[in-house]
């Protein structure tokens, strides 16, 4: 099967992250890939320069449209922007997605550029993560949910593990890639269990939508097997296109990872 994947997210003109980057990442997985714009973002390598958030009845309407026509076999969300799109988003997916629902709950740009509104993050939590069967946070995220300061170590990420699982979600990617070290670890969790996912950290500055490639591959995997294993080919998957990123030559700032790694001589 060719599973039907629908992104829900932001855009970005240069490529690297937002719905663009959601589309290469389910190409270059094997899905065919949907997608609802929320925002239109003017931002490149180096920052963001603007956004416009799109009317919640119109990114209603481009969900319904893909419904309306298309078997969704998972979705992703990514850049909601303010409250009203993520009670409209919510409201459509309660009642149609019967299927894996990924949310990346991007808040901040790399560059620093806050990407939500902050009376949206209440919405963000208690809307849209209860329909989740996972939730992609790194830490200032995670700090953000849970009106705390973010953590700052593993054991610290061990000990936010419970109180974002209770915010809904079946599972949580609690994601360490703002820790220090020679490796990178992101701790999974739900079922009862937690799995620990290390991976060496790659040295490059290129590393712009890595947040949105993962959760868009976790997302296009998920039709084909369970939360865990999706993770972990997931984990393989951004660490190849991170070790990649140089042999591309994209802007002046922070460059895009290689969503085609495996593919493009």
């Amino acid at each position: 099967m060719i599973a039907n994947v629908l992104s829900i997210a932001g855009t970005d003109p240069t490529g690297g992250a937002g719905i663009q980057a959601d589309l290469k990442t389910f190409s270059a997985l094997g899905a065919y890939g949907m997608s609802a714009i929320t925002a239109a973002v003017a931002q490149n390598t180096q920052g963001v320069r603007s956004f416009v958030a799109l009317e919640p009845n119109f990114i209603a309407d481009q969900i319904d449209a893909v419904f309306d026509d298309v078997r969704v076999d998972a979705v992703k969300i990514g850049m909601v922007a303010n409250a009203g799109i993520a009670v409209a988003i919510a409201d459509r997916l309660s009642g149609r997605a019967q299927c894996p629902i990924v949310l990346d709950p991007v808040m901040v740009a790399k560059s620093g550029d806050r990407l939500l509104a902050p009376d949206a993050v209440t919405v963000l939590r208690d809307t849209l993560i209860p329909l989740c069967t996972l939730i992609t946070p790194n830490l200032p995220e995670a700090g953000d949910l849970l009106q705390q300061s973010e953590p700052k170590s593993t054991q610290e990420m061990r000990l936010a593990l419970e109180p974002l699982q209770a915010l809904g979600a079946d599972w949580v990617l609690l994601k360490g890639g703002h820790l220090d070290g020679q490796n990178s670890i992101d701790l999974l969790h739900g079922k009862g269990r937690t799995c620990v996912l290390e991976a060496p950290r790659i040295v490059t500055r290129n590393t712009h939508g890595t947040g949105c490639t993962l959760s868009a591959a976790i997302t296009a995997l998920l039709p084909l097997m369970d939360v865990p294993t999706a993770v972990r080919e997931t984990k393989d998957y951004l660490t190849a296109a991170l070790a990649a990123a140089d042999s591309l030559e994209v802007g002046d700032g922070h460059g895009p990872v290689h969503h085609f790694h495996a593919i493009w001589n």
